[in-house]
């Protein structure tokens, strides 16, 4: 049987964290992914305060979140993603992970911050995470550049 490409794999984790690994045929880790994303949404109100915020309801999404569950969602949402892409098909770069664990970061300090003001627009608790996603992804990409080319340097001897 054919194995799943890398970007079909982490589409799907994209959709729902759990579906990646489902398609790479590990599906325990699937179901345990799929679990545990179910527990931390159900518990933080996640769907609810993505539909105020997709609303311009931010106030509402600030006040329903439980931030304490939704301090989980990044790093379990971003390594399913990378997950599902290292056991797809296809050749894993070298350090590859490091974008995906600057995206974590990234996105759980932009849920702290996320009851803040930035250029007098408040972004609550949905939309700085997602924008802080973006910064996240450059600078583990970055960083992972500097990583591969000092380990790629002649050793001094």
């Amino acid at each position: 049987m054919k194995k799943v490409q890398k970007l079909e794999a982490i589409l799907w984790s994209i959709a729902f964290p759990g579906f990646g690994q489902l398609l790479n045929r590990h599906l325990l880790k699937g179901f345990v992914f799929i679990f545990l994303e179910f527990i931390t949404n159900v518990n933080s109100f996640f769907n609810q305060a993505i539909m105020y915020s997709f609303l311009g309801k931010i106030t509402e999404a600030e006040f329903v979140v439980n931030h304490q569950w939704l301090m989980f969602y990044p790093c379990l949402y971003m390594y399913a993603m990378y997950d599902a892409y290292k056991f797809a098909d296809g050749e894993n770069p070298q350090y590859s992970y490091v974008p995906f664990a600057f995206g974590a970061y990234f996105v759980t300090v932009g849920l702290m911050y996320s009851q803040n003001k930035y250029f007098g627009i408040y972004f609550g608790p949905i939309w700085l995470p997602m924008l802080s996603l973006i910064p996240g992804l450059a600078v583990g990409f970055i960083i992972r550049y500097f990583i591969i080319k000092y380990h790629s340097r002649p050793k001094r001897g």
